[in-house]
């Protein structure tokens, strides 16, 4: 017998008694079903029982579906759940009037069972992906907290740098959804010094040779972690991990990677990084003045940085420092 509890849950909304034992012959076997006869009915369930799709119909007495559709987006607490207007509305206009309120489909009365099991199945695929999607971010955000624990740097550097980065993203040419990828994985980029052992990430004076050694395996550290995945997150996230202390002149590490050689994600968090951690007090340092900062990092373009990336540094410095003020340290 199958489990109800890993069953979906499907919440049909119609005023016709038969429309909802059609629907409930036809889907009961897959889908747990809860049902509503109004609108009104319908939002008190949708917030209750948090359904993880909806079956609406539109015309309905006192309240259209429309109305309630757009009700359920206007609530924080059910604008996530897909809606699925069924309807013997068939007009351009109607589908058009459906799109516009929230909805994500719209299926035409007589209903045809093999659609609406598709319809349903598509929208419950991408309802998934979205949770895991949602999730492989909350997990790449925690194992960025677990690296702070490690580290003399703060949460605020970490959440500045990682702002940063976007910003130089969307001006180096990368798309807003690559900027976006790039923002969640920054965080990660240090992500390796767990693996340093705390006699010498914790050191309060400076590192021996062998130590410094030791200190410059944390990229290795950081992409093992991560691993290998299919998931644009934290592919990006390893290469970052692994590449942000790669120098455009060659003389970096791990690899020694030069110029357009080293990963555009890795040239673009090395400037971010660096910027923020200059401008940033430390209990080794006090925090350089913006002009210095950016003589230093101009000083080093073709050296350490790529010169492009610090041309665009400069034209978005307004932009980087209302960041730096919205996240200062307390």
């Amino acid at each position: 017998m199958q489990n109800t509890a890993l069953k979906p849950t499907i919440l049909v909304v119609d005023d016709e008694p038969a429309n909802l034992r059609v629907l409930k012959h036809l889907l009961a076997e897959h889908y747990t079903l809860a049902f509503a006869k109004n609108g009104p009915e319908a939002l008190r369930v949708a917030e209750a029982q948090l359904p993880d799709l909806i079956l609406l119909d539109v015309m309905m007495p006192g309240m259209t579906g429309f109305e309630v559709c757009q009700a359920l987006k206007e609530n924080v607490i059910t604008r996530a759940i897909p809606v699925i207007f069924v309807t013997a509305l068939s007009e351009e206009q109607d589908e058009t009037e459906g799109f516009a309120v929230g909805g994500v489909d719209y299926i035409t009365k007589p209903i045809s069972p093999a659609v609406v099991k598709a319809r349903i199945k598509t929208h419950l695929s991408l309802v998934q992906a979205d949770e895991l999607k949602r999730t492989r971010l909350q997990v790449v955000q925690r194992l960025g907290r677990a690296a702070e624990y490690k580290d003399n740097e703060t949460g605020m550097h970490v959440l500045r740098m990682s702002h940063y980065s976007k910003v130089l993203a969307l001006a180096y040419g990368l798309n807003e959804e690559q900027a976006d990828t790039l923002l969640h994985a920054a965080p990660m980029h240090d992500i390796g010094k767990i693996g340093i052992p705390d006699h010498i990430m914790l050191k309060p004076g400076k590192l021996t040779e062998e130590e410094f050694a030791v200190m410059k395996t944390h990229p290795e550290i950081g992409a093992e972690i991560l691993g290998e995945a299919d998931s644009d997150l934290l592919r990006i996230a390893k290469s970052v991990a692994m590449t942000h202390h790669e120098k455009w002149d060659g003389s970096g590490y791990p690899f020694g990677l030069q110029g357009e050689d080293i990963p555009v994600e890795g040239r673009i968090v090395a400037v971010a990084d660096v910027f923020d951690a200059l401008t940033s007090k430390r209990p080794y340092k006090e925090a350089w003045t913006v002009e210095k900062t950016l003589a230093v990092m101009k000083s080093e373009a073709g050296k350490h940085f790529e010169p492009y990336l610090i041309t665009l540094l400069e034209e978005n410095l307004e932009e980087i420092l209302t960041i730096k003020e919205r996240w200062r340290e307390d």
